[in-house]
């Protein structure tokens, strides 16, 4: 069974894209806000019915959605669901994003696209945000001196700036005191900004008011101006808003200079360090010093002592014992040999005599005289 091929023509919509020639860069500081454009400029009335933003960070090949408006609401989405907010106005073709508290994880290029009712036109339009690490958001000033206080709301379209407010609170419960306040209106014809009360002055705006910068310095700081800074930049019903704490510190009275004084000057820290750890150790290892002083006098008194007893040895040595030799003859002797008839004999006692340190003087050979007062023939050995 045949059936006739059916041909079913399907209507096809050429999308055309405007506003990607250049991409337009924005540099914040972490914790800061963003303003990012994207504004379709057009004469004819248009009615927007859809608007996407979508973020790449480079590294994935897949675009993250930021957040996307459609059916007259907007939702965030994914980790910039509490963060991101369109803040432009729909109907004049203004689909601008807020990004507020910023990460160093939202450096990327983001891109905005804006579709029209029963058209297939989009317009794209690129933002590259660059980010810096967090500026600091508490000061320290010295009393007399002057500091500058950072305010700028980073935008990529010009916006006309409705107010300026630094406000001042010295506690968190405190009342809040005017710092300075600036209309851009009012003030046009006086050309500065108000400030009174006690910082009246005192407080001049430095920033750049064409490019959203609010920045205030103050000048001979006091030591009750130390608490919070609030500074708020408004841009029509969009209002951008930063605190800064201020720390005052006193300066140190001058004192009279001392030698003692300069000493850790001269020296400078580590050299002082280094003296106190050799003075340290020296008081540490003094009682082994003084133990090993104290073994080498022993030890020195030892060998002088046993120098001397050999000295003494060999002296001994040099000057061998003198005896001296005696007879004595007892009466019993005598009367016995008497009656036997024996010849006389002769007993002799040898006495030791111990040397003396003194020379004696020396003596002759033995002549013939008796010893002990007996003749040489009566002697024996």
């Amino acid at each position: 069974m045949f059936h006739p091929l059916k041909l079913i023509l399907m209507p096809v919509l050429l999308d055309y894209s405007l506003g990607l020639d250049d991409s337009i860069e924005l540099t914040v500081s972490v914790g800061d806000s963003a303003l990012m454009g994207c504004v379709f400029q057009s004469v004819e009335e248009k009615h927007v019915t859809k608007v996407d933003w979508m973020f790449s960070s480079g590294e994935r090949v897949k675009d993250d959605f930021v957040l996307f408006y459609y059916a007259n609401i907007s939702v965030p989405v994914g980790r910039f669901q509490n963060r991101a907010r369109l803040v432009g106005d729909i109907s004049h073709h203004d689909g601008s994003l807020l990004l507020q508290n910023v990460e160093e994880a939202d450096q990327g290029t983001y891109t905005c696209e804006i579709r029209f009712k029963m058209e297939s036109l989009v317009f794209k339009k690129a933002v590259v945000l660059h980010v810096l690490p967090e500026e600091p958001t508490e000061l320290m000033v010295h009393v007399g001196d002057s500091t500058q206080m950072g305010c700028v709301f980073q935008s990529t379209e010009e916006k006309h700036v409705t107010r300026v407010d630094w406000m001042f609170s010295p506690g968190e419960r405190a009342k809040e005191e005017i710092v300075l306040r600036y209309y851009p209106k009012l003030n046009a014809s006086k050309g500065y900004p108000q400030n009174w009360g006690r910082f009246q002055n005192r407080v001049n705006l430095v920033g750049d008011i064409s490019h959203n910068d609010g920045s205030i310095r103050l000048q001979g700081v006091k030591e009750s101006d130390g608490g919070n800074y609030t500074c708020s930049i408004h841009l029509g019903n969009l209002t951008f808003r930063k605190t800064i704490v201020l720390h005052v510190i006193l300066k140190e009275p001058r004192t009279l200079v001392t030698p003692a004084a300069l000493i850790p000057e001269i020296l400078g820290g580590n050299q002082l360090v280094t003296i106190v750890g050799i003075i340290c150790t020296t008081i540490l290892l003094l009682p082994v010093l003084i133990l090993i002083v104290k073994r080498t006098h022993r030890n020195k008194s030892s060998v002088t002592s046993t120098t001397l007893v050999r000295s003494l040895e060999n002296t001994n040595k040099a000057h061998p014992e003198k005896h001296i030799y005696s007879s004595i003859t007892t009466q019993e002797v005598i009367d016995e040999e008497e009656s036997s008839g024996k010849p006389e004999a002769t007993y002799m006692t040898m006495h030791p005599v111990r040397p003396s340190l003194r020379s004696a003087p020396p003596s002759g050979p033995l002549d013939n005289k008796s010893v002990g007062g007996m003749p040489k023939s009566e002697q024996a050995f």
